[in-house]
């Protein structure tokens, strides 16, 4: 990504007399400082610096942030690959009701960004530190169905997904720790979303780091057993994971009571606030639809393929989690998009908020250009990393050579849906979602995949209509703009 120094700073005041490897230098000085300053978190004021440096300040510590969750998801499954099939086959079916949970974790933390970053851009830092709190009592609320679900109706559960025998036997204590223990991931989301929209991108960073972190370095230890640690097989995966995001979740409640760079919550704000609780729930609403339009759409792909085979959903899943790696640069661009146009739409600022937009789409192509090339190129290389599995290689191999067609336009559906939630505007999305992933891409590929008996190959020719169509409807939709009249 390219850095834009911030203009009219006092480094460029002289520039004309400025040798051109002096000017250099300057330059690479002041990419150092502002990479220093994204890392370890500034005070700036993103309403008020140049567009291209408060882009590089919030994308950085975001890319970082989302490159370490998905450095472990692809470590997670690095290690439950060496179970077999049938254990990864468990993790894609349990994931497919954690896309529920994601769904609803993710759609309220579009609303917390958006509250937040709007208060932040009004300079009123008291109402922002309130709604981070009410934040944490609707990520306790929201978790426990879940939990209750998944503790007692483990089995069930997998049955449902059409699970095989040994998942059913065995890898349902996976499932029982992973939705059991479901309200570190959801606190986890929205605390980090109420950094984010402060402008604290560096803390949330840190602390995902710090969670991710102990989850990779506990997973071959609960998963094969060392010394007196006994090998707990995939279900030692699960509770890895709940120990690195618990441990992530003790920091950020620290972080924010001690106070970040651009927000602090007080114990004397620790009580219920209807008007700003419910402010969120009503914001959350469009985020949730929109989120649970696309999970639940998984959700049925997910249940196709596990008709087609246990391979099918192995090779999907391991597929997925390539992906998730990959493309965590591009979210973390599109996330610094939703914090910018809260922040300048709060500021008053509307075109200087579609301006960042415009440039991080630029910004977003480039980069997924990019990995399409690696995905056309090096696909069955790089599920040959996860498994030994012929079939699985070839059906996830499959999958990234047509996910890799669809990439130019997927970056700017990215950014143009991040824009549209940091506006508030959660409502419109979930009406896209709703017709491009319910009424076009399970019926397309339900119909390819078991009309057709194009199978698995099926699946992911329906993913590619559906999404790339979905795109282009979004970024004209976006050109139109009425995302900057929304009130949140």
């Amino acid at each position: 990504m390219t850095h834009i120094p911030e203009e009219n700073s006092m480094q460029n005041t002289d520039q004309s007399t400025n040798t051109p490897e002096e000017a250099t230098s300057n330059t690479l000085r002041s990419f150092w400082i502002d990479l220093k300053d994204a890392i370890r978190g500034t005070e700036a004021d993103y309403t008020q610096i140049s567009l291209g440096k408060a882009i590089f300040l919030l994308a950085i510590p975001m890319i970082l942030e989302l490159i370490m969750e998905a450095a472990f998801a692809v470590v997670d499954i690095y290690f439950v690959g060496k179970l077999g099939s049938s254990a990864v086959s468990t993790v894609g079916l349990t994931e497919t009701y954690l896309y529920l949970l994601y769904a609803v974790a993710m759609g309220l933390s579009t609303a917390v960004t958006a509250i937040v970053a709007r208060r932040i851009g009004e300079k009123n830092k008291e109402d922002a530190g309130i709604a981070a709190i009410q934040s944490i009592f609707i990520a306790v609320l929201a978790s426990l169905p879940f939990a209750l679900a998944g503790i007692f109706f483990a089995k069930d559960l997998l049955v449902l997904m059409g699970a095989d025998d040994w998942s059913i036997a065995y890898g349902y204590r996976y499932t029982q720790w992973m939705l059991g223990g479901n309200v570190v991931v959801v606190l986890l989301f929205l605390l980090n979303a109420v950094f984010r929209g402060a402008g604290d991108a560096a803390i949330a960073m840190r602390v995902l780091w710090i969670a991710n972190g102990l989850n990779i370095l506990l997973d071959p230890l609960l998963i094969f057993g060392w010394g007196p640690i006994p090998a707990l097989g995939i279900e030692g995966a699960a509770i890895a994971t709940n120990i690195g995001r618990g441990v992530g979740v003790f920091i950020q409640c620290w972080i924010l009571f001690k106070g970040g760079k651009h927000i602090r919550a007080k114990l004397s704000q620790l009580r219920w606030n209807a008007k700003i609780f419910f402010g969120i729930i009503r914001t959350s609403l469009g985020g949730i639809g929109q989120m649970l339009v696309m999970m639940t759409s998984w959700i049925f792909l997910m249940r196709i393929l596990a008709d087609i085979g246990s391979e099918a959903v192995a090779g999907a899943t391991i597929a997925l989690r390539i992906m998730m790696f990959t493309m965590m640069p591009a979210w973390g661009l599109s996330n610094a998009a939703a914090a910018l146009v809260g922040q300048n739409l709060g500021a008053g600022q509307p075109e200087r908020a579609e301006s960042s937009v415009w440039k991080i789409g630029l910004y977003n192509m480039i980069f997924l250009v990019g990995v399409s090339f690696i995905y056309f190129f090096y696909n069955e290389s790089l599920m040959r990393i996860f498994t030994q599995d012929a079939q699985v290689i070839a059906i996830g191999s499959e999958w990234l050579r047509i996910l890799s067609y669809s990439f130019f336009v997927y970056g700017w559906w990215m950014v143009s849906v991040q824009a549209f939630n940091g506006a508030g505007d959660t409502q419109t999305p979930t009406k896209i979602n709703l017709v491009f992933f319910w009424l076009i891409q399970i019926p397309l590929s339900y119909f390819l995949a078991i009309t057709l008996g194009w199978e698995h190959s099926g699946v992911f020719w329906g993913v590619f209509v559906s999404e790339t169509a979905v795109g282009l409807f979004t970024l004209w939709l976006f050109k139109r703009g009425s995302w900057k009249t929304v009130k949140v």
